[in-house]
């Protein structure tokens, strides 16, 4: 078969689905856009265990790499997206987390159903736009620790993150350090509730105590919109083995996948059909990861990228 042959049927088989008795208006193949975080030394990064996360439950990642000029145009070749932990919440980083944030709504405002999940920092992020006031985060103590999972009185799963989670894994979540925690700031479920631009959107459901018994929100999901944002590292138990305290258990594992698994079952509802070709030239699988786990501490693989300089705000 010539090279020619070979594209237009990879062409074919990417731009319909092939999932053996699927509905047909679901895309088998979700590209999931995670955005990277400022580095340091001028480059940018993403922890591969985010890049896992999206593999394990059958998605594939473009990283929309922050300060790069195409980053919007690499936007519109994914189903989803991700915003990751760290550290940074200013400057031209903030800037584009809060352009994406807004386009992700103008996409489901106009029925091109595409979700986002926010891991720690994301969620950080996600309190200051949605609030419009950059001072709103509150200082807690939950650095480098499990947790519990405490879900909000009545909640309902249905619709959640936590749909399919077996009756058990729920109450060991309740009762088992399973969450793995590391924030030092957060909102407390007082602020969000009496801040109205935030309890319009967000939901709570589910709450985590700090060091110093001082709770904050751990998973809280959109009224109306399919973004989930969590406090806790869901990524970290079957993808990190830095720390020893991140749980790495049966149970935590399958933690990990359900929360993959819900995220990726979500971006498939994207009617986004993006050129073979372009993902393809897109993809993480065009950079190599760095193994940054010898020393034994922080994440075991990071993929880097060079600085340059995002246009067009």
């Amino acid at each position: 078969m010539s090279n020619l042959t070979k594209n237009q049927s990879l062409d074919k088989a990417q731009t319909f689905s092939s999932c053996a008795n699927a509905d047909p208006k679901l895309y088998c193949r979700p590209v999931i856009g995670i955005l990277s975080h400022p580095a340091p030394d001028n480059r940018s990064y993403i922890a591969a265990s985010y890049v896992k996360l999206v593999e394990a439950a059958g998605g594939r990642v473009i990283p929309l790499i922050y300060n790069d000029p195409d980053v919007f145009q690499k936007l519109e070749l994914v189903n989803g997206v991700l915003f990751t932990g760290g550290r940074s919440k200013s400057g031209l980083y903030y800037d584009i987390a809060e352009k994406i944030f807004k386009k992700v709504k103008e996409k489901n405002n106009m029925e091109d159903y595409f979700p986002l999940y926010a891991v720690c920092l994301g969620f950080e992020l996600l309190t200051m736009i949605i609030s419009e006031d950059k001072n709103i985060l509150e200082p807690f103590s939950a650095s480098k620790q499990p947790s519990s999972l405490q879900f909000v009185e009545n909640v309902k799963f249905e619709g959640t993150v936590f749909e399919r989670f077996p009756p058990n894994l729920l109450q060991k979540l309740k009762t088992d350090r399973l969450a793995m925690q590391n924030n030092c700031f957060g909102i407390s479920p007082e602020k969000l509730r009496n801040t109205p631009k935030l309890s319009e959107f967000f939901k709570i459901l589910t709450t985590c105590t700090d060091e110093n018994d001082k709770v904050y929100v751990s998973t809280a999901q959109a009224h109306r919109y399919p973004v989930t944002a969590f406090q806790w590292h869901p990524e970290k138990n079957a993808f990190e083995s830095g720390l020893p305290m991140i749980p790495n258990s049966d149970d935590a594992i399958e933690v990990t996948q359900h929360v993959a698994n819900f995220f990726i079952r979500e971006a498939r509802r994207s009617p986004n059909r993006p050129d073979a070709q372009k993902v393809r030239d897109s993809l993480i699988y065009n950079y190599s990861p760095e193994y940054s786990g010898k020393d034994g501490e922080g994440f075991d693989q990071v993929y880097y990228f060079g600085q340059r300089q995002a246009r067009n705000l």
